[in-house]
């Protein structure tokens, strides 16, 4: 099958020539198909042949015998003879509608009648874009699950929490993960309202007037309305565009790359917390046995995975600018300087996300937990975390307020001193059991500083928001979960 980016197996005449990564280097065969020559133009004939299908509903003089002609040459595409006649044509539309008129003469007479090349263009790219939204829903929904399966195994690991990158309170490994969740759960919603609001451009003819068809039927305006009608049911849409130019407006393409945006925003998130943690030594990304992660240090153990959802995702962010750009300079009813842009923007943008969701879902089910590492890093901080519950605890039992927070704070300041300066352990909890003082809690502080007593709610609030929000948002989705991703380079 014929790909808009070439073969996805680089050989040696292949190599002689630019093909985007995309379509070679991070396989993607679902999402390349999608995008590739082959659908665009096999779609194109398809519309063709539901409209003279509609149209011959409607009355107008299309014979069974047409219309079974088209049908039998809509996948006998002929893209070099379409490549010839373009050049001799200057014209894409035209000269796909040679190339099938000669494959199917008896029809020749009615291919794209009434109808101008927004129509095969325009109603192609909505179809494609919401195919291509259904394969991204599936995999962010298996993105979440793969995030839901592992936020419910970790829900009660207390873990350090970070402000600025700071040591804060405790959280757990679970609760994290339901952030991530979080914002995929957001796209999630955005993919629906997409796929559920999307409408087709239609029957409408050069200007949106729907003219020529007015034409065609003598005046009858009801007959025109249901051949629009009758062809976005058809082409399996609840309804077209009320009103349009030439082409259907181009804020659709906006919202949908800002769709993809919003994926690729998430994904980033995920990657910059996945990498901040690698370097921590608390989470990893997977790392096979036979992988390389330095040709000069061969220790090391880079997050190249985060680091290219990062990377490809900053593309997409940056992409779905195009689209904004394109909507805001339309001219009246059409201008073309949309055209070559949306050839780019929209296929890449989808094609990079699905990249992204992949990775994504790689590293979500193969994390690895260094418990040993999240207990040390824990153990550091945790004694400072627990100086206040000491604090009230000894007032409790009869201390002086004032006098004990003085001596708790110069503990501390000692112990970090410690730690910082000489790399000693903390022995926050050593000085504060040593001191007289404290004396009326020294037998409790095994129990006060607990790292469990510190998490708050957090294994309690990941446990009911997997058992609502996550459940609700996936019950929908069942039949899709479980998809197979791999990541060849």
């Amino acid at each position: 099958m014929a790909s808009l980016y070439g073969p996805h197996n680089p050989t040696e005449k292949s190599m002689e020539r630019y093909v985007t990564p995309l379509g070679n280097r991070w396989k993607s065969p679902e999402m390349s198909e999608l995008f590739s020559d082959h659908t665009k133009y096999t779609t194109w004939r398809k519309l063709w042949v539901a409209l003279a299908e509609c149209q011959k509903a409607l009355g107008l003089n299309i014979t069974d015998r047409q219309i079974a002609q088209m049908r039998e040459a809509c996948d006998k595409l002929d893209l070099a003879a379409a490549t010839a006649e373009e050049r001799k044509t200057r014209h894409e539309t035209m000269a796909h509608i040679r190339v099938f008129a000669a494959q199917c003469p008896d029809a020749a007479p009615i291919i794209h009648l009434g109808a101008t090349s927004a129509f095969v263009m325009d109603n192609t790219d909505i179809i494609i874009m919401r195919d291509a939204l259904r394969i991204l829903l599936k995999k962010v929904v298996n993105c979440i699950s793969a995030l839901a399966a592992f936020a419910r195994e970790w829900a009660g690991k207390p873990t350090l929490a970070f402000t600025h990158f700071q040591p804060a309170q405790l959280t757990t490994v679970g609760k994290r993960a339901c952030l991530w969740m979080q914002d995929l759960l957001l796209d999630l919603k955005e993919i629906e309202y997409r796929l559920e609001n999307l409408a087709l451009l239609g029957v409408k003819g050069t200007t949106g007037t729907q003219a020529s068809f007015l034409q065609l039927f003598d005046g009858d305006e009801k007959k025109v309305e249901r051949l629009d009608q009758m062809f976005t049911e058809k082409m399996g849409f609840k309804r077209s565009f009320d009103v349009t130019g030439q082409t259907y407006p181009r804020k659709v393409d906006s919202q949908i790359l800002s769709a993809l945006s919003s994926i690729a925003q998430s994904a980033h998130k995920f990657a910059c917390d996945m990498r901040l943690l690698q370097h921590l030594g608390e989470i990893q990304e997977p790392f096979e046995a036979e992988q390389v992660g330095s040709s000069a240090m061969p220790y090391k153990r880079n997050p190249m995975r985060a680091e290219r959802i990062a990377s490809l995702a900053e593309y997409v962010m940056n992409i779905a600018q195009n689209p904004a750009h394109i909507a805001a300079n339309q001219w009246f009813e059409r201008t073309l300087d949309d055209s070559a842009n949306r050839r780019i923007s929209i296929p890449e943008a989808f094609l990079a996300a699905d990249v992204i969701l992949d990775i994504y879902l790689n590293v979500a089910r193969g994390l690895v937990v260094n418990e040993k590492v999240i207990d040390v890093h824990v153990a550091e901080e945790l004694p400072f975390m627990a100086s206040e519950v000491i604090l009230v605890e000894a007032v409790k039992a009869g201390g002086n307020r004032q006098e004990l927070h003085e001596r708790l704070r110069r503990h501390s300041i000692e112990a970090a001193k410690g730690v910082k300066e000489r790399g000693e352990k903390n022995d926050f909890v050593q000085r504060v059991s040593a001191d007289k003082a404290f004396a009326a809690v020294r037998d409790r502080l095994t129990g006060i500083l607990k790292a469990e007593n510190f998490v708050g709610l957090a294994p309690r609030q990941t446990l009911k928001y997997l058992d609502t929000r996550v459940k609700e948002a996936l019950a929908p989705y069942n039949n899709l979960l479980g998809a197979e991703t791999s990541v060849d380079v």
